[in-house]
């Protein structure tokens, strides 16, 4: 399936079809941990029209869409800070999962940001398939211990990946 996706820039256009997925994708992995009530709570403020949209014109960011034509099934929103660039959402359908489309993702945004090193990510220590993918593409823990997330109450690990030097680039 990855194959058939193409990888693009967010637009506003895409913000429903983002929201939506990003709903069904913490239902389906988030409410067997942190319950329904409690994921319908965080995606109302989280992934509400006016934080998406916030997220389009955020400086030093990128926001992807993994889209087929028909359909948004992955997306991804980072950052730069410095010579990090901080994975703050990634997110694929979970009908989609397991196809590649997370690292399509993953390896786009290592080419958006200039002079870039290290990819930090902070992911729930319960979600141990989110683990399991990041640590699959060498992201190892920074040693600290797990940070509680106040609006979840979920545990987070904070992974990190090396840039290897073929993906880095310094200037234009």
């Amino acid at each position: 399936m990855a194959s058939q996706v193409f990888i693009r820039t967010a637009s506003k256009r895409d913000l429903a079809a983002i929201r939506q997925l990003l709903i069904e994708t913490w239902h389906a992995t988030y409410e067997p941990i942190i319950g329904a009530d409690k994921v319908d709570e965080i995606t109302a403020i989280w992934h509400s029209p006016e934080a998406l949209e916030s997220r389009l014109s955020a400086p030093n960011s990128e926001f992807l869409v993994a889209d087929t034509g028909s359909e948004i099934t992955a997306m991804a929103f980072a950052s730069q800070d410095g010579k990090v660039i901080d994975l703050q959402q990634l997110y694929v359908s979970p009908a989609h999962q397991g196809s590649g489309i997370g690292t399509k993702l993953i390896r786009e945004l290592l080419s958006c940001f200039i002079g870039a090193e290290t990819m930090r990510v902070q992911v729930a220590s319960a979600n141990t398939g989110a683990v399991g993918f990041y640590t699959a593409f060498d992201f190892a823990s920074d040693g600290s211990d797990p940070v509680r997330e106040e609006a979840t109450g979920m545990d987070h690990v904070t992974l990190l990946l090396d840039i290897p030097e073929q993906h880095r680039w310094n200037a234009l």
